[in-house]
């Protein structure tokens, strides 16, 4: 059984946030947990090693104590993430927090061209966030610049995709497995697969499975973690 002392000292926590949760909702619960039962100090020291989008479930990993300097680590770590790409319609977030925009038609998509695509993305890439992202310009975040209808010029980066696998075809749902480096939106690349598909897609589910050596096999939801 743990004590307030191996918190303090610090531990990794594997967390399987489940879906509408933000990153930030699950610290706090940990950390209300956490204090509550082991009457830990009002300056306990809590953190995640890179934020989860609420339409996303999967691992979550929370560093307590001393181990919040293990975090910029952690996050340097590759990525694995599940998910499906929903093509013929975008979206302005890339996912399904906003409605779509505008449809596009997917008759010439064939498991051939699906496959073929793929090839594109995989190696270093130039990629743009989201508009509907963390991401800050001029003091504020994109999301904000996005609700406040502002435009703004996002540049790209340069991200890598060390592997790309679809798992499964039933059009418009195209399921895939990605391992890529830090940095890397998944949004993003639903996007632009769906323009290099000379359609449109956007990203309906997403699940992360994996950071370094880490893996949401052995995670919990913070119900579980509580009882």
């Amino acid at each position: 059984m743990k004590t307030a002392e191996d918190f303090l000292e610090g531990q990794i926590l594997l967390i399987d946030k489940p879906l509408t949760w933000s990153s930030f909702q699950a610290v706090n619960k940990l950390k209300y947990i956490l204090k509550r039962k082991y009457d830990l100090p009002k300056k306990f020291k809590i953190g995640h090693a890179g934020t989860l989008d609420p339409l996303a479930t999967g691992l979550l990993i929370i560093c307590t104590g001393k181990f919040t300097k293990k975090i910029t680590e952690i996050q340097a770590q590759a990525k694995e993430y599940t998910g499906t790409i929903t093509v013929g319609a975008t979206t302005p977030s890339y996912d399904l927090e906003t409605e779509v925009d505008a449809t596009f038609p997917t008759e010439h998509i064939s498991e051939a061209l699906i496959l073929e695509t793929t090839k594109q993305f995989l190696g270093e890439i130039d990629q743009k966030p989201p508009v509907f992202s963390a991401i800050k310009k001029d003091g504020k975040r994109l999301y904000e610049h996005a609700r406040a209808g502002e435009e703004v010029e996002i540049a790209s980066r340069k991200t890598t995709i060390h592997e790309f696998e679809i798992t499964r075809i039933a059009l418009p749902e195209i399921d895939f497995r990605v391992k890529c480096s830090k940095g890397t939106y998944i949004r993003s690349l639903a996007f632009d697969f769906g323009i290099a598909l000379n359609s449109g897609a956007h990203l309906s589910a997403l699940r992360r499975t994996k950071i370094g050596d880490y893996n949401v096999i052995n995670g919990v939801s913070p119900e579980a973690f509580e009882n």
